[in-house]
């Protein structure tokens, strides 16, 4: 995904990833990718830390991989999970951006503003 696509992420783009982290065992795989950082971890990996069957670890990460908050590559016979932490970012940046937005406009000079 182009920096420019993610800067200019519409809340339409936005809701399935935030209605996919909206599932308790995803939000933990997320989690759980997101502490590996950029080096990833294999599914396996996933599997030992999370103790879920694999029929339902590949369940949630299709729907991770599926929204463009995970993404899986090949090496071998190896799958490597990793959080896309650009989309994630992106994700969010919508709503950091626009933080106390409204508030910041009716304050006065004198006022600090929330964030």
């Amino acid at each position: 995904m182009a920096g420019h696509t993610l800067l200019s992420m519409t809340l339409e783009q936005v809701a399935p990833r935030l209605a996919a982290l909206g599932n308790v065992t995803r939000l933990e795989i997320y989690r759980i990718l997101v502490r590996a950082g950029r080096s990833g971890l294999l599914v396996s990996g996933v599997q030992d830390k999370l103790q879920v069957p694999a029929s339902t670890l590949s369940h949630h990460l299709r729907k991770l991989v599926e929204v463009g908050l995970v993404t899986q590559e090949r090496e071998g016979t190896s799958l490597i999970c990793r959080a896309d932490i650009a989309v994630m970012e992106a994700s969010f940046a919508r709503f950091t951006k626009e933080c106390c937005a409204d508030e910041q406009a009716a304050q006065t000079s004198n006022s600090d503003p929330c964030c």
